[in-house]
């Protein structure tokens, strides 16, 4: 006799505290979406492990392939699975880089469609990072103050040069962030700096003003290395209050690829 399969765990499709509501009815690829995520979920199919073929899928719960692999697509576009031609779906490792990831693309939608975005999205950086130059300035280690002061070495190299620039300038906030040791905060600084630098690269530029922000870089990092978190602070907020002002929305017209 084969193993017994074990059953699989209930699955709780309506909320505990909407239990009155109506009855929703559900697409089949739903259903098997939320099978598959549960297995995922308890280890049955480990990161790097292969998911069973469609066909076997299709058997398990009696759908057809349509429903397979819509459940199937879907989970790629959460990215936990990777799907390649003429091989089975393979459970991929989530980072939390993967999971900001998957917010990236209705990030830029709306920084692209809504004006008002980007000044949401300039209040949050400035929010976020001032707090995480506080960490970085309680925590750097004498490597990461190195590691500033050569992100800053390569800034000034790029002074005359405006796109490359603007590179290293978000490339050094890059660098502050990795110093938390939090690859949520790295994770989440990347997204914001790659929103800021696809849609504004441009209209960011303002000639001439570059060794400003180079200078405003040298006093973070000079707070930074002493470990003047209130400093570093206060640096980082003047820093960002001017920067933010070059940020000018947009909003692309219909029939414009501008």
């Amino acid at each position: 006799m084969g193993t017994q399969r074990k059953p699989l765990p209930e699955i709780d499709t309506v909320a505990t505290n909407n239990l009155a509501a109506p009855i929703q009815r559900r697409k089949l690829y739903q259903e098997v979406l939320d099978r598959l995520l549960v297995r995922i979920r308890f280890g049955e199919f480990p990161p790097g492990g292969q998911l069973p073929s469609e066909r076997q899928l299709m058997e398990t719960y009696a759908v057809g392939r349509p429903a397979v692999r819509e459940a199937l697509f879907t989970l790629q576009r959460m990215g936990l699975i990777s799907i390649t031609h003429g091989d089975r779906a393979r459970v991929v490792t989530v980072s939390a880089d993967t999971a900001i990831r998957q917010v990236s693309e209705m990030g830029r939608f709306l920084l692209e469609t809504s004006p008002d975005s980007l000044e949401h999205l300039k209040n949050a950086r400035l929010f976020f990072e001032v707090g995480m130059v506080r960490i970085a300035a309680q925590k750097a280690t004498d490597q990461d103050v190195a590691r500033l002061r050569a992100a800053l070495e390569e800034h000034r190299s790029a002074l005359k040069d405006g796109p490359g620039f603007l590179a290293k300038d978000l490339a050094f906030h890059r660098t502050i962030a990795s110093i938390s040791g939090n690859p949520i905060f790295e994770a989440v600084s990347r997204a914001m700096l790659e929103w800021l630098e696809r849609f504004h690269e441009s209209l960011v530029r303002a000639p001439g003003r570059e060794p400003v922000g180079f200078a405003e870089h040298t006093r973070i990092v000079n707070c930074i290395a002493k470990h003047d978190a209130e400093g570093a602070a206060r640096a980082m907020t003047a820093h960002l209050t001017r920067a933010n002002k070059l940020y000018i929305p947009f909003v692309r017209h219909a029939g414009s690829d501008k």
